[in-house]
């Protein structure tokens, strides 16, 4: 999800006046879900060492959009309310986490800590500003590199987000990226997708399935090889499974790298370094 507004009124002697003791908070993201609530602080205890006092957070009650069973939202942002500003004093705004390969396998968040000494980093961008935006300078299909000219990356940026399932991309850069997959599944047949996702198969009729590896270059050299559960995506069981990426749009909406292919990586966040880097194998 994407954050597009925030309108708070700040605790104490940050905009709640002594005589009004009740603040409160609005967020709208970019699917227009809402949250709208108290805010309000209290102490928030990670270990028995790492322990915030006043840490300011919100207290949702009224929440709509696709929040299905979750207890709540952790803000992991470069934005002043987020938990890794709020505690940056002790972990640098430094911070990671792995998601694993399916529901039966476990990942982590870690805060703080060594940066990983395998991890690939590319820059933060700064078009971006509390989101972790990232360049994408390709992406190769089967070990090829696609025809993309780099102008369509750089027109509108990419940004990296954990709340988004599906990578999002330029149109044009879709439109090479749906053409090389779909060349390469040409044995097994095509099938209408969902509206968001629509490069689909079924695969009934198969005990195993072959599909070709993808990859991400970011700047700086970075690139990675998308895990093979996060290359595809069912939709309605092995009748309808789809390719893992969408378009945007048009090229000047800027791209996003879901979670669907962070999948095993171990995702670090350097904000003090400003740099995101990934590591394969963070998980299985």
């Amino acid at each position: 999800m994407k954050l597009t507004s925030l309108s708070c009124s700040y605790v104490g002697e940050r905009g709640c006046s002594a005589s009004n003791s009740t603040c409160l908070y609005q967020v709208i993201y970019g699917d227009q879900s809402y949250s709208k609530g108290f805010f309000a602080t209290e102490t928030l205890t990670i270990s028995s060492s790492d322990v915030f006092t006043n840490f300011l957070f919100g207290c949702g009650q009224s929440n709509n959009g696709l929040f299905g069973q979750a207890a709540g939202l952790l803000g992991l942002s470069s934005s002043s309310l987020s938990l890794p500003s709020q505690t940056a004093e002790k972990y640098q705004k430094q911070f990671s986490y792995c998601l694993p390969s399916s529901p039966s396998s476990t990942g982590y968040l870690n805060f703080g800590g060594k940066v990983s000494q395998t991890a690939g980093f590319t820059p933060i961008s700064p078009a971006f500003s509390s989101f972790y935006g990232i360049d994408i300078v390709g992406i190769s299909v089967g070990g090829s590199q696609l025809p993309i000219d780099p102008s369509i990356f750089t027109k509108s940026g990419a940004i990296i987000d954990s709340g988004t399932v599906i990578t999002r991309l330029p149109p044009t850069a879709y439109k090479a990226l749906k053409a090389a997959f779909d060349e390469k599944m040409s044995n097994y047949p095509k099938t209408n997708g969902d509206g968001l996702l629509d490069t689909c198969y079924d695969f009934s009729n198969y005990t195993t399935v072959s599909f070709p590896k993808v990859s991400v270059s970011f700047k700086g050299g970075v690139e990675v090889d998308i895990d093979a559960s996060g290359i595809l995506y069912p939709v309605n069981g092995v009748k309808t499974i789809c390719l893992a990426f969408a378009a945007n749009k048009d090229d000047s909406e800027f791209g996003i790298f879901g979670n669907h292919q962070q999948k095993t990586y171990e995702v670090v966040y350097d904000g003090a370094k400003g740099m995101v880097g990934f590591a394969a194998g963070g998980c299985s």
